[in-house]
């Protein structure tokens, strides 16, 4: 009873406030980084350097009044934010954070497919959140947001597909581990993969250049547009909670998760004395900050522009990687 109910529920009520407390910091974070980025400061009112703004915004979200349109349909508009967050924070369950039991929820020996599964689930809280607002802006974000989602799914699962020849498992603690038998981060290995995954997940969770279903200059707010409150916030929360997602596929997949760099390197064997877990949550912060870095440099696509890269170069490259691979896989 203790090992099979009670320990796995403590992980999940841990690692879900864990996740949306960093949501939290990840926004002030952002802030400031494209603040520096632009020579400003951002916020600096509340708390010291501005740090308790983290605090500050969710207590205004969850006291702004939540407005429902007139016209909408009262019960799709309030389900489709819950769609958008809970396959977000559903993922953390396969989500290995360190080698032992311990460091995770689960490990299931399709946990990539699983991913792969769950997170495409959320594009539909996108869709039906457009839809219900029955206003001509978020549709349009949610027709946006459908067809990036296919083309860049695509070519993300191709690539994926590549990395699962390299190692013979689906299980995201076995990709892992045979970075650490192989001596070698994947993102040595499959730089091609790398850049396809990383690209692709910008797409995915909808983040500059790829902001599409959310252009403000063009579409208002996009799929939120009608949104405000409480509801607004899973939104955003749902937005974040997959970028952490992302950046925790791409450090599993292709920087050896948990492990230390060059981990069977014996001269930095000293690197090993710091926890796994730290290693894991530091280089998870690094993508993130390259997601920030991003959207702090580049200007939006044009949607014409935005799908012509996902079927036009992404999927035939993703191909071709894949077609190399096996030949590879094969011949060695």
């Amino acid at each position: 009873m203790m090992d099979t109910v009670v320990v796995p529920l403590l992980k999940i009520a841990v690692l879900l406030n864990a996740v949306l407390v960093a949501v939290t910091f990840l926004v002030l974070m952002e802030r400031k980084v494209i603040a520096w980025a632009q020579s400003r400061l951002g916020p600096m009112r509340v708390g010291p350097y501005g740090i308790l703004q983290a605090i500050a915004d969710p207590i205004k979200l969850i006291l702004k009044e939540d407005i429902t349109p007139a016209r909408a349909d009262k019960y799709v508009f309030t389900l489709a934010p819950i769609m958008s967050l809970v396959p977000a924070l559903v993922v953390f369950s396969v989500v290995p954070f360190g080698p032992d039991p311990f460091y995770y929820v689960s490990d299931i020996n399709v946990g990539l497919l699983f991913v792969i599964s769950v997170t495409s689930i959320g594009v539909y809280g996108i869709i039906l959140g457009g839809w219900a607002s029955n206003s001509k802006y978020p549709l349009l974000a949610s027709l946006r947001a459908s067809a990036q989602l296919i083309s860049y799914e695509i070519a993300v699962t191709m690539t994926l597909v590549s990395v699962i020849l390299t190692t013979g498992t689906l299980s995201l603690v076995g990709i892992v581990e045979a970075q650490r038998e192989g001596g070698l981060w994947f993102a040595f290995v499959q730089p091609v993969a790398l850049m396809l995954v990383f690209i692709g997940g910008l797409a995915e969770t909808n983040r500059a250049p790829f902001d599409l279903p959310e252009a403000e200059t063009e579409l208002t707010g996009g799929f939120h547009t009608e949104y405000s409150g409480m509801r607004f916030s899973l939104f955003f929360l749902a937005e974040y909670a997959n970028m952490i997602v992302i950046s925790a596929v791409v450090v599993i997949m292709f920087f050896g998760g948990w492990l230390a760099p060059f981990p069977n390197v014996p001269a930095l064997s000293f690197l090993g004395l710091v926890p796994a877990w730290i290693w894991f949550i530091g280089k998870i912060f690094l993508f993130l900050y390259v997601f920030i870095w991003i959207r702090a440099t580049l200007p939006r696509y044009r949607y014409d522009q935005l799908m012509g890269l996902g079927w036009k170069v992404l999927i035939p490259i993703a191909i071709g990687n894949l077609v190399v691979t096996g030949i590879l896989k094969v011949a060695l």
